[in-house]
């Protein structure tokens, strides 16, 4: 298309440009005419939400469970200010988002006008990048740079900030093909120097150990890390971002490690001689105490992103790269051999020694629901449905990673850098909408529900393959669980016993609802829900004080865990 056109006229063209089918928001005084340009239009349809958290949550989801770019819209200050929190979610997990926020005109801005904030300013610590347009002219050329940024390189959420006469101003609409910037430009193949030398070490290693995070699932690499593994006989556990980068069910699969992984992965980093990590950034969570991290072994890390490498941990092989690629030329030179795979047997044989002294477990019971047992219950019931399963932040969500075995990537979605309350719910309405012909199943804890319950008028609206199980043991439970451990059963406001009731909420919304507090009744309840035809909230009272278990207290060793 070329031409004049409005400023919110070329914002959809720019859009369409992009291949968006789905824009989340709330309209607003500063964007009511990028709304009317959205009105005028077909192909792309504009999610309604309740809130711009949510809003920004949904585009978050769809980002996750695609791999495309999500994309809000959201109107000026409060507005703006409300998606902070969806930003910076996005921002600590690396996923790309592109987040439109209204303006006061330009000639208003630092007049402190009605609905004005510097959302630029205030974002500029948990955005990849953002931009104010203060001249149309630079609209469309600032939505493509804005896409650009966001899905290349290490991805990350991108804020455009767009005055209100820069949308009814006009000028002719070209769109760039391709886009270049001098001062970004991402290296995608690793040296191959440090890949051979790489290769020699792995090669060398007695007890070699892959380190899997959330860089895999972004480029795409599970089948190369899979290869690798078989191929060299490598044990590997993953993040909790890695979750589904590396199949469950595999025999070198040790599990999650960390805070709450499994034993068997966190002895395994204690006694390995050599640590792979690829697409991870050693987080507090994993690494625990950092100065007895991984004490007996040499260190390789792949990353495309360079200010990650030797960040928190000393790296002595540091390669910066894409994970595939550099994969591609890693696994090009190394060679499946006999003698390797006999000299890794002592070592798979200490982790099988490991996971049978310490199995991931929890003592079961009939008078009441364990929330371990509906999570392996769920798992059981929908193994051929290849669901995608959101988690709030909490108990529930370490659980469903403990015993919800994902053997796919992007198939589990979580708040993992930051720990949103409140994400789960509404990128799980975000990833509906991204995978129609999918089941999504939202495992929430109540207190973390709550955080965003208003986008149940969402699933009301569109009737989507959304189900919502939750965990409900009225309290906070992970704080509670740390209250208990470590601060004398002092529970100090974290007991949520008042609450809405959560079926008569969902119906009061049209929404298919029930509450199951006897085990006996759990199987029925699930199967039921999985077989209903749209959404669906079933609320299970479990075990009120049950934690999370293995757990590694702050700050201690990964060896030092606390096992029950």
């Amino acid at each position: 298309m070329s031409g004049k056109l409005k400023g919110a006229e070329i914002f959809i063209e720019c859009l369409k440009k992009e291949g968006v089918k789905h824009l989340f928001g709330i309209p607003g005084g500063a964007i009511i005419d990028l709304h009317d340009a959205i009105y005028k239009q077909k192909d792309i349809e504009f999610i309604l939400t309740r809130h711009e958290q949510g809003a920004v949550h949904m585009a978050d989801g769809y980002a996750r469970s695609t791999g495309q770019v999500g994309v809000s819209l959201v109107t000026s200050g409060p507005g703006a200010t409300n998606a902070v929190t969806g930003i910076a979610t996005a921002y600590m997990d690396s996923i790309p988002l592109v987040v439109f926020t209204g303006q006061v005109p330009t000639h208003l801005i630092g007049n402190d006008a009605f609905q004005e904030v510097d959302i630029v300013g205030i974002t500029r610590s948990c955005t990849k990048h953002n931009f104010l347009v203060k001249d149309v002219k630079d609209l469309a050329y600032t939505i493509k740079k804005a896409f650009y940024i966001a899905k290349t390189g290490r991805p990350g959420p991108v804020l455009v900030d767009i005055p209100k006469d820069v949308q009814t101003a006009s000028c002719e609409f070209e769109y760039p093909d391709a886009i270049h910037l001098r001062s970004y430009n991402p290296t995608y193949h690793g040296n191959p120097k440090q890949i051979k030398k790489v290769a020699k070490v792995i090669e060398q290693a007695e007890r070699p150990l892959l380190y899997i995070g959330g860089g895999v699932i972004t480029s795409n690499a599970h089948k190369e890390v899979l290869e690798l593994a078989e191929r060299l006989q490598i044990p590997a556990f993953t993040t909790l971002m890695g979750i589904g980068a590396f199949p469950a069910d595999h025999p070198l699969s040790l599990g999650m490690a960390g805070m709450h992984g499994t034993y068997k992965a966190n002895m395994a980093i204690q006694y390995c001689d050599l640590l792979i990590s690829i697409g991870a950034r050693f987080d507090d969570r994993i690494t625990g105490k950092v100065s007895e991290f991984a004490p007996n072994a040499q260190v390789v890390h792949i990353d495309i992103d360079p200010t990650s490498i030797s960040k928190n941990i000393k790296v002595d092989y540091p390669i910066v790269g894409d994970a595939k690629l550099v994969l591609k030329e890693l696994l090009s030179i190394l060679k499946d051999n006999n003698k390797i795979h006999q000299n890794r047997k002592k070592w798979l044989d200490l982790i099988k020694k490991w996971d049978s002294e310490h199995p991931l477990s929890y003592e079961d019971s009939d008078k009441v629901i364990k929330p371990q047992y509906v999570i392996q219950l769920l798992n059981k019931l929908t193994k051929e449905l290849d669901p995608i399963v959101s988690t709030e932040v909490g108990q529930h969500q370490m659980w469903v990673a403990q015993f919800y075995n994902f053997n796919k990537p992007k198939r589990f979605l979580t708040s993992g850098g930051l720990g949103t309350m409140g994400f789960g719910f509404p990128a799980g309405i975000g990833a509906s909408f991204a995978n129609p012909d999918k089941q999504v199943f939202v495992i929430a804890g109540d207190g973390s529900f709550q955080m965003n319950l208003q986008e149940l008028a969402v699933l009301a609206t569109y009737k989507l393959q959304t189900k919502v199980i939750i965990l409900n043991n009225s309290y906070l439970g992970m704080v509670r669980q740390w209250q208990q451990l470590f601060y004398g059963r002092r529970y100090a406001n974290t007991n949520i016993e008042v609450q809405p009731d959560f079926v008569k909420l969902s119906e009061s919304y049209g929404i298919t609802a029930k509450r199951v507090e006897d085990k006996k009744d759990v199987e029925h309840a699930l199967t039921e829900l999985i077989n209903y035809n749209g959404p669906y909230v079933l609320d299970i009272k479990i075990e009120r004080e049950e934690n999370v278990y293995p757990m590694v207290p702050g700050g201690a060793p990964l060896s030092e865990m606390i096992l029950t």
